[in-house]
């Protein structure tokens, strides 16, 4: 890496600090407002704290398109509307991955909220921000754990279903990884997964969060992300070593199958979990695809 992007790498990390900490402001502000107990004034404040969150992305972009611009190559469905509930799932291989999600439905889909491990809100001003936009912090809890204090069983679940409880009174993307975590080779042979580019898809969350919404989410949006080179972290994407990127899209109707208990109905949970396989099958071929069409270009 040339000394000049390192240069332009740390222009854009200042100018993406900056960003953040001028839209923190006002999410803090109207964060702490929302907490009058009137249900129409905080419908108000949630409106206007996802605008600043989607205009904090805005200014993100205009600063990737100066100091390391790049090409996402979009494929696939690409109907959205602001209006409507969504179930996002993608593929997980950086944290970079966020960013390319941000910047691709910033604007066409209601603002994406994340999971995120308890652990996060310590992230200096970001995690403020995140918690006054109502990401779920979700606490995961070991075997070891559960066996020294089984009261604990369940607990992670009923702080999805409360959190879930939030994004009812407007529309929301809910975004879930659902590999659990970032792809790695280390970890694909660890895990013995039977898919050639991804992990073993867990079902548990995103099972609890659709059962949580009821009816409110209608659609799945599945994404593919693949980069044709190297997996970049995000000092290498802000010092502007990836160029191209490629996004594939699915939307489908969430179908009835895909609701019910996933804690204690058995029969449920199995077809749930052969459900989202096949969904993961497909996205295998979509990699490959892709992987295929960006080799033959070169």
């Amino acid at each position: 890496m040339s000394l000049f992007s390192k240069i332009k790498g740390c222009l854009a990390f200042i100018f993406y600090v900056l960003n953040t900490v001028f839209w923190t402001i006002p999410i803090l502000v109207f964060s702490i407002v929302k907490l009058i107990p009137i249900g129409l004034f905080q419908k108000g404040c949630s409106h206007i704290l996802d605008n600043c969150a989607t205009g904090w992305i805005s200014v993100n972009t205009v600063v990737e398109s100066i100091f390391h611009p790049m090409r996402i190559h979009i494929t696939g469905d690409q109907q959205f509307s602001e209006q409507e509930w969504y179930m996002v799932i993608a593929n997980h291989q950086s944290w970079v991955d966020i960013l390319i999600l941000q910047r691709v439905f910033n604007r066409k889909i209601p603002f994406l909220k994340f999971f995120l491990k308890q652990e996060l809100i310590f992230v200096p001003v970001l995690g403020l921000a995140w918690w006054a936009l109502d990401f779920p912090f979700m606490r995961r809890y070991s075997s070891a754990e559960l066996r020294k204090n089984p009261k604990l069983k369940g607990k992670d679940i009923e702080i999805t279903r409360k959190a879930c409880e939030k994004f009812k009174t407007k529309p929301v993307s809910i975004m879930n990884f659902v590999e659990g975590t970032r792809f790695t080779q280390a970890k694909h042979d660890k895990q013995q997964s039977t898919f050639k580019h991804l992990l073993k898809p867990k079902a548990g969350g995103m099972a609890f969060a659709l059962s949580a919404m009821g009816e409110h989410i209608h659609k799945l949006v599945d994404v593919t992300i693949y980069y044709p080179n190297d997996v970049p972290s995000y000092w290498q994407y802000i010092c502007g070593a990836l160029n191209d990127v490629h996004v594939h899209v699915s939307i489908s109707d969430i179908p009835q199958a895909m609701r019910g208990d996933y804690l204690t109905d058995r029969e449920f949970k199995i077809s749930f979990q052969e459900q989202l396989n096949q969904i993961w099958l497909k996205k295998d071929k979509q990699l490959q695809i892709l992987a295929d069409k960006v080799n033959h270009k070169v």
